[in-house]
């Protein structure tokens, strides 16, 4: 009992950061999924190998009964070459001085006797011969011959017959050197004390001996080689490494595993299967290919396996989809109410707990979103007269020195620049004192600006060029007031347009589809980047009385939301660009009921 709560209080205490979703999946992974998929690679892996462990018996039993059937071949051919060079008559032949030549053709007839018949008992024999070096007994071309420098298959008699007589080996097999498809049998003649007296020499057709059973063996699923002693390649299902050295050919990097049988090297197994005279017949098998069909098996049993797990995972997301889905959905929706959108509702469907839910969400959210309206219509009628105020705050400093620039050219230049100066004075705070609307068309709010910049240039004669491109098809729409003035009064005060070498002040204001594109852009000295990140996420307050881009920023989302944006690219000693986006107004706008609350 105390284990099974100590259990469930770690279950719960590992699973309690987690999702709904997260727990449903991770609790049919450990119970389902991860089982399943884990006694099936175990029982595909034990099949596996029980499968290869039969495939190895096989190929082991088909290489035993292999290496019986070139055994006895081999024999047959060793026991004509022992039997002919360890008979005594011909020994005692081989052996004796001849007097004349009737004794000499006596020999010859006798060896043709013996022997000329026994050469054909077994297939493959393209060459018989008898060598011997006896100076009293002819060579008669048939059996009987003589080492000289005749060549005999790809090298001197004569040194083919010393090299042999030299050898420690009684018999031997090789291959021919100008033809490793032919094999030479041969075997000292030797008396029972030891003497030599010739060879015997069987020159045989590597077709007729071994090509049967290294023609495509393991239905080309595998090689197969034979080795003698001295490490060289006899007979290969590998045409071209017959002759060679066992250390030049493909089968060396095998041949030091051959004690490892049922360990694969690169997809292959070798089994080797020793003979008589330190013989082996090795078989380099691809076990990979011999696999093929218990692959498919396994892939098939894998498929199943796969399909299956995939239903119960589609059954898991239907749980999924009915349950958590849908708190889910309404965790949506209250995260829409805590944006400040109450017109939400959920759709009720069932009539479990979770439709019970669903019911009082949409009765709260009615309840809260009347609630919120009345404090929206206070908070806007409070904005609205903040706003009011603050087009009253017009920079003191500003009049100061209009005021002072008009007294002192009308001492000194006695000239109509007064009238201008007061012309432009007048229409800009008529404009900027009118404190009854806060919205006016394009065409008073360029107006305001043409006062504003002809004041600016009457202070500052000569230093800036004023651009304006103004599509008259604009004009006539709306636009909220004091919009662009604040941002060119910010080229001079922040911009030190006035002090830059050819400054210029280029003011666009074009119709762009259904939105109106305004544009401020000078040469001035720019913003610093790290005061530029703060402009643009409106975390920057000035130091000086006026609006900023804070005030635009939330005076265009009040009356415009999302469609109102302010975008401000500044480079240092280059120059800044101020854009302003906002919808095509035809009808005065009106403020945007819980925008900027």
């Amino acid at each position: 009992m105390k284990v099974k709560q100590t259990l469930e209080r770690w279950i719960l205490r590992g699973t309690r950061s987690m999702h709904l979703r997260g727990k449903i999946v991770l609790f049919y992974g450990l119970i389902v999924f991860i089982p399943t998929v884990l006694l099936a690679v175990g029982a595909g892996f034990l099949t596996f190998h029980s499968v290869r462990e039969n495939y190895l018996l096989t190929i082991k039993e088909a290489v035993r009964q292999t290496a019986q059937s070139i055994e006895f071949r081999k024999q047959s051919y060793d026991l004509l070459a022992t039997r002919t060079a360890t008979d005594g008559e011909l020994i005692s032949r081989l052996s004796r001085d001849y007097a004349d030549m009737v004794e000499q053709l006596e020999t010859v007839n006798y060896v043709d006797r013996s022997f000329l018949l026994t050469a054909k008992y077994l297939p493959g024999i393209e060459d018989f011969r008898i060598y011997h070096t006896n100076g009293n007994l002819v060579q008669d071309g048939g059996l009987l011959w003589k080492p000289e420098d005749r060549m005999l298959a790809g090298i001197k008699e004569s040194d083919w017959f010393e090299q042999t007589m030299g050898s420690h080996d009684i018999l031997s097999w090789t291959n021919a050197q100008n033809d490793p498809r032919k094999l030479i049998v041969s075997s000292k003649i030797i008396d029972g004390y030891g003497r030599s007296y010739g060879l015997v020499y069987l020159l045989l057709d590597y077709n007729d001996v071994f090509a049967e059973p290294f023609n495509h063996p393991f239905s080309g699923a595998g090689d197969m080689y034979i080795v003698d002693k001295d490490e060289r390649i006899i007979a290969s299902s590998e045409s071209s490494e017959i002759g060679d050295r066992l250390s030049s050919s493909s089968l060396q990097p095998y041949w030091k595993h051959q004690n490892k049988v049922s360990t694969p090297i690169g997809g292959k197994v070798l089994i080797v299967q020793k003979l008589s005279d330190n013989w082996s017949i090795a078989a380099l098998v691809h076990i990979d290919q011999m696999e093929k069909q218990s692959k498919h098996i396994y892939y098939t049993v894998g498929a199943s396996i796969a399909f299956f797990l995939f239903i119960s995972v589609f059954v898991i997301m239907a749980v999924l989809k009915n349950v958590v889905w849908r708190i889910r959905k309404l965790g949506n929706r209250m995260t829409d109410i805590s944006h400040g959108v109450f017109e939400v509702t959920v759709k009720n469907r069932d009539n479990d707990e979770l439709g019970e839910l669903e019911v009082l969400f949409n009765s709260m959210s009615g309840r809260l979103g009347r609630l919120v309206e009345e404090n929206t219509q206070a908070n806007l009628k409070e904005k609205e007269q903040s706003f009011q105020a603050l087009q009253a705050q017009i920079n003191p400093h500003f009049i100061y020195n209009s005021l002072s620039l008009i007294r002192w050219r009308a001492m000194d230049l006695q000239d109509d620049m007064q009238l201008r100066t007061i012309d432009a004075l007048t229409t800009f705070y008529r404009l900027a004192l009118n404190n009854r609307v806060n919205v006016t068309r394009i065409k008073d709010e360029v107006e305001h600006l043409k006062a504003y910049l002809e004041i600016q240039q009457l202070r500052y004669p000569g230093r800036v060029n004023v651009e304006w491109e103004i599509e008259e098809e604009t004009l006539e729409l709306y636009t909220i007031k004091l919009l662009l003035q604040p941002i060119v009064e910010n080229c001079y005060l922040h911009g030190g347009i006035t002090n830059r070498p050819n400054a210029f002040i280029r003011i666009s204001v074009r119709r762009e589809e259904n939105s109106v594109h305004f544009r401020v852009s000078d040469n001035g000295k720019g913003i610093k980047p790290e005061v530029l990140d703060k402009v643009r996420n409106g975390s920057y307050e000035g130091k000086n009385n006026g609006y900023g881009m804070n005030n635009i920023r939330e005076r265009l989302r009040l009356y415009f939301g999302p469609e109102g944006r302010l975008a401000v690219d500044s480079v240092r000693d280059e120059g800044t660009a101020v854009s302003i986006r906002i919808p095509v107004c035809e009808e005065r706008p009106e403020i945007k009921r819980g925008e900027g609350t």
